[in-house]
């Protein structure tokens, strides 16, 4: 807020869903503003379907009186897309303007198909997903993305990924917006695109680790990322690149897929361990097939597991010194017991001790969906924030 007395119908909407303020009372108290023009300005957001009136809560005065109305936001005004790509697979899904996950499907789509083919097959999913939750098209009011790489968040544009050829600088938001209008007969609607760790990280720390004020989450699967949420809000970096932990050198000669030798990833993420599977016989091409592997309780595919998360641990203990973090969450393919017993033996040997006495480290609570979760409350946080629904408000007529 810029000022008590400027206090926005968007600041109201945030006071209440934030649950600072949740009464006409507690609003004036909280901004300033006069009983008339709060009631003005909830008026637009009651005409819009952002706010509902809830249950009476406690009576404010001592002397009694009735119970003052407490002020509710109205999740059932629209929904929400998500989309959570891999290097094979990919997730989508229709969610609540509170995370509710009302239907998804998930299936085979190939990155190096390219952005095209792709993110067309996303727009088919979203009419299916949409048909399969009973919403309409027009009820959308966003779409959220997360990719296998680095992401200008200006923009939504990939930054010379290292496992997504033909995707460096494309246009996925108009892309993406096109194909949902051309499979639903829809109106455009806001396209957001982040990194899938990012958007993993954001996901899990807003539904389980909401008072964690340092959070990092590693995904491990066919590539190796980080996301990083301080104080609520994803750390991206000048140009989307914090996090990709995957291309620091470890000082071995394997060849990475960015075409330097000695990258974390290509020594150590799910990839790397099917292929060191395939070298001793073992019918592994993906961090899929591990994952299945090590579900099986795999010898040797627990035995390179463990030593993979030893050569991550040795890195992390170098990103918890740097940052700090409370929670400590590894996420994706590798994300079981073998691959954590590493990284603790390492994390633990390198690391000072002050950097891990508060530290958790944890796996994933919302496992795949973890990314659908977090690219849905990007899009709600954006959509919602203070300046952006006053700009919506206005383009409403309301």
């Amino acid at each position: 807020m810029t000022g008590r007395s400027q206090a926005s119908a968007g600041d109201l909407l945030e006071l209440v869903r934030s649950g600072r303020a949740t009464t006409r009372g507690a609003l004036q108290q909280v901004t300033g503003l006069s009983r008339a023009t709060v009631g003005q300005r909830l008026d637009r957001l009651f005409r819009a379907g952002w706010l509902r009136e809830g249950a009476g809560g406690p009576v404010d005065s001592p002397l009694g009186g009735r119970p003052s109305i407490t002020l509710e936001f109205d999740d059932e005004h629209a929904v929400v897309l998500a989309a959570d790509l891999d290097t094979r697979h990919a997730r989508a899904a229709v969610l609540s303007l509170t995370g509710e996950i009302l239907a998804e499907h998930t299936g085979t789509l190939v990155i190096e198909d390219g952005p095209d083919a792709v993110l067309g097959g996303l727009g088919r999913w979203f009419a299916q997903v949409l048909e399969k939750a009973g919403r309409p098209a027009g009820a959308v009011c966003g779409i959220g993305l997360g990719v296998p790489g680095p992401v200008d968040s200006e923009t939504g544009r990939v930054v010379q990924p290292p496992i997504m050829p033909g995707w460096d600088g494309y246009d996925i938001r108009g892309r993406l917006a096109r194909a949902f209008t051309e499979h639903t007969g829809a109106g455009p609607v806001p396209v957001l695109v982040d990194n899938d760790a990012n958007l993993m990280a954001y996901g899990e720390q807003r539904t389980g680790y909401p008072d964690c004020s340092a959070f990092v989450l590693v995904k491990v699967s066919t590539g190796i990322g980080a996301g990083v949420v301080v104080d609520g809000a994803v750390y991206r970096g000048i140009d989307g690149g914090a996090g990709d932990i995957g291309h620091i050198r470890v000082g071995a000669d394997a060849l990475c897929r960015c075409g330097s030798y000695g990258c974390l990833a290509a020594v150590a993420s799910g990839g790397a361990v099917a292929r060191r599977l395939a070298e001793a016989g073992v019918a592994a091409a993906s961090g899929s097939d591990v994952r299945d592997l090590l579900a099986a309780g795999h010898p040797e595919a627990v035995g390179f597991a463990r030593e993979a998360g030893r050569l991550v641990g040795d890195v992390l203990a170098t990103v918890v010194t740097l940052l700090n973090p409370g929670v400590l969450m590894i996420a994706g393919d590798l994300a079981g017991t073998p691959f954590l017993t590493g990284v603790r033996e390492l994390l633990y040997q390198r690391a000072l001790p002050r950097s891990t006495a508060h530290l958790d480290v944890v796996t994933s609570r919302l496992g795949e969906r973890a990314g659908l979760v977090g690219a849905g409350a990007l899009v709600v946080e954006h959509l919602y924030a203070p300046e952006r629904a006053e700009e919506r408000l206005l383009a409403m007529g309301v």
